[in-house]
């Protein structure tokens, strides 16, 4: 498995421990990461990713809330699944905040993580919302151009 796919899916593990558990297991970040990785790669750079990822998410998450609020059409996000909801955060963090991550590179790990983490049918979910989002954003980077 690829070193970033790995600290993402640590990343979502975290992030769903936080999104139930609320802030209190920030203080173990570290120990949770270390523990999450330990048997897929102990590269620091990996935990570091993963890292990066959750601290960026969860400080940005009432901002990537709104954007996932503004496309997800009739669906709460206190309804939606917790995991499915923490991978979304996770994507929109991605293509809002970049890590060197192309577009549609975010979108096809965030549908991989749906389709392992979540139920049959959280991938298409989790696609449809984030290629709304990208198509969206595109859009917006267009105006600002002039395009």
């Amino acid at each position: 498995m690829r070193k970033r796919t790995l600290a993402r899916e640590a990343a979502i593990q975290v992030l769903y421990q936080l999104d139930l558990r609320g802030e209190e297991i920030l203080d173990e970040l570290d120990k949770l990461l270390h523990h999450l990785l330990a048997e897929g790669d102990p590269d620091p750079a990996v935990r570091q990713f993963a890292r990066d990822l959750v601290t960026g998410c969860w400080a940005h998450r009432a901002e990537l809330d709104a954007r996932i609020r503004s496309i997800a059409e009739n669906w709460d996000l206190a309804r939606m699944a917790t995991v499915d909801r923490n991978i979304l955060r996770l994507a929109v963090y991605e293509l809002l905040f970049g890590s060197g991550v192309p577009p549609k590179v975010a979108i096809n790990e965030a549908i991989d993580l749906a389709k392992r983490f979540s139920t049959a049918d959280s991938g298409a979910f989790v696609n449809g919302i984030l290629d709304r989002i990208h198509s969206e954003r595109a859009r917006e980077a267009g105006e600002q151009d002039g395009s």
